[in-house]
């Protein structure tokens, strides 16, 4: 066993949250390389060593951000981590709606191959090539999760995910739901990923969180963003878009009302319970907001990495 494990060492990869371990070797190589050191095993004991040493067979995982040339230190994200942490805990101590926000890949609307599986009794056709010429149009589905309450919403738009799309839905999700989910409520956290409609750097999103939500609505709103690289941790990734791809998995969505008719059927075994809605508002991308903007903004930038957690509080004028 100790042979294989300096056999191994320069070949060794692992995952920095699990202990999790696998090597880019077959085990048919490893048995030849153990033979040529007089140590004559089977590639059945070199799987089963393997596994004693913590190795196992794993496939490729989308983890990496594209474009992201410089990620934040290890030690930035922990920190960053840890404070959202506590702020939810704060949140939640005082009965405070704490919401994840984010935008699921786009999709295009027409007779497409939906990527999985479905029991059926004949397999559904669905065009030989993805052109999008011939899509009906594009959905954008932008989802709210409530963890507390463990309720989803979800807009879909039609036009371009913008700051602007991603206040609105959030806004339409208070507007519908949160107030009358939480109508003593003052406050509200939003976990939002760095990049996207809700980009940390956006200063239209900053922007029309003030105008569109805190302001008419009277509340405070804290943003805390998780780091870049890191948007598997927010909460909305795995706990409802993934139920919602689960749900229309191998099944074309042909139509928007078969896009809101999955989304509104998605549930789990825990109670997931989701609301979906149609947004046909035009947005344009490139939007400037001046300096002057956002001087009106009450913008309280926090302490700890103050480029990821910021408070907005109701204007007075």
């Amino acid at each position: 066993m100790d042979a294989i494990a300096r056999l191994l060492r320069h070949e060794t990869g692992g995952d920095p949250m699990r202990d999790l371990k696998w090597s880019r070797r077959a085990i048919r190589k490893i048995a030849r390389q153990l033979r040529r050191l007089k140590i004559r095993v089977s590639a059945s004991t070199v799987r089963r060593l393997l596994k004693q040493l913590g190795f196992s067979l794993r496939v490729n995982h989308k983890r990496l951000e594209s474009g992201n040339k410089n990620p934040p230190p290890r030690r930035v994200r922990n920190r960053q981590f840890s404070y959202i942490h506590g702020r939810r805990q704060r949140f939640t101590a005082k009965a405070n709606p704490i919401i994840s926000v984010d935008a699921k890949k786009k999709e295009w609307v027409g007779q497409f191959k939906n990527p999985g599986a479905c029991w059926e009794q004949q397999p559904q056709l669905v065009n030989d090539h993805d052109f999008p010429s011939d899509a009906k149009g594009r959905a954008i589905p932008y989802g709210i999760y409530d963890p507390g309450k463990n309720r989803g919403f979800v807009v879909v738009g039609t036009s371009r995910e913008t700051p602007a799309f991603a206040v609105d839905a959030i806004a339409l999700w208070w507007k519908s739901h949160g107030q009358k989910r939480y109508p003593e409520a003052k406050e509200l956290l939003i976990l939002a990923d760095s990049g996207g409609g809700n980009s940390a750097r956006a200063r239209g999103w900053k922007y029309h969180l003030q105008q569109r939500l805190v302001n008419p609505y009277r509340l405070q709103v804290t943003v805390c963003h998780y780091p870049p690289g890191s948007s598997k941790w927010n909460p909305i990734e795995h706990r409802l878009f993934s139920q919602i791809s689960n749900n229309w998995a191998g099944r074309p969505l042909d139509s928007y009302e078969t896009v809101l008719k999955y989304i509104r059927t998605t549930t789990t075994s825990t109670g997931l319970d989701v609301s979906a809605r149609m947004l046909h508002k035009k947005y344009e991308k490139g939007e400037k907001i001046s300096d002057q903007q956002m001087r009106q903004l009450m913008l309280t930038n926090h302490i700890t990495l103050p480029a990821w957690n910021y408070t907005l509080t109701p204007s007075t004028m």
